[in-house]
């Protein structure tokens, strides 16, 4: 059993009894077919869909797919999200994060983040030279830019603090 949001609005359940498919505790019949590892063929009522799975988070459980030229993000929950939602449990794998540690002893090359700036999960913080490489050092995960604790051209040890987060 899921629970599926479809683009912050549409609420439905699914389920796979026995192989047959039912949503909101109705069965639906659909020719399935798979074109390659991300495309898919759909019949449903007489109509032709042809879907694409374009992004998949599996941690966060969200998923973008294109329906005949449409994008759909969906949320999905299975029962044991559900029960810990219930529990009061949900969030328990959410961890804030306070700060951006050195992950090796290095050179700071170049800082791209600013005090006070909203990052995104992925966006590029600063470079940092360790061993005649450069490793780009990016957010964890959506965070504010509270203080910058190092300059370019400072060395840094393992473990040292060089961001501190809000």
């Amino acid at each position: 059993m899921y629970q599926i949001k479809v683009n912050q609005k549409f609420n439905f359940k699914t389920d796979n009894k026995n192989g047959e498919i039912f949503l909101d505790d109705d069965l639906i019949n659909i020719d399935f077919k798979r074109i390659d590892d991300k495309r898919f063929h759909l019949i449903y009522k007489h109509q032709s869909f042809l879907a694409e799975l374009v992004n998949i988070d599996e941690a966060e459980k969200k998923m973008v797919i294109k329906v005949n030229q449409n994008n759909y993000n969906l949320d999905i929950r299975d029962q044991f999200d559900e029960l810990l939602k219930n529990l009061g449990l949900e969030n328990l794998n959410s961890v804030k994060i306070k700060e951006i540690k050195a992950p090796m002893p290095g050179l700071v090359l170049k800082i791209i983040a600013k005090e006070g700036e909203d990052v995104k999960k992925g966006d590029n913080l600063l470079i940092l030279e360790a061993m005649k490489m450069e490793n780009m050092i990016k957010a964890p995960a959506d965070i504010k830019i509270k203080k910058i604790q190092i300059k370019e051209g400072d060395k840094v040890e393992k473990n040292q603090i060089m961001l501190i987060l809000d």
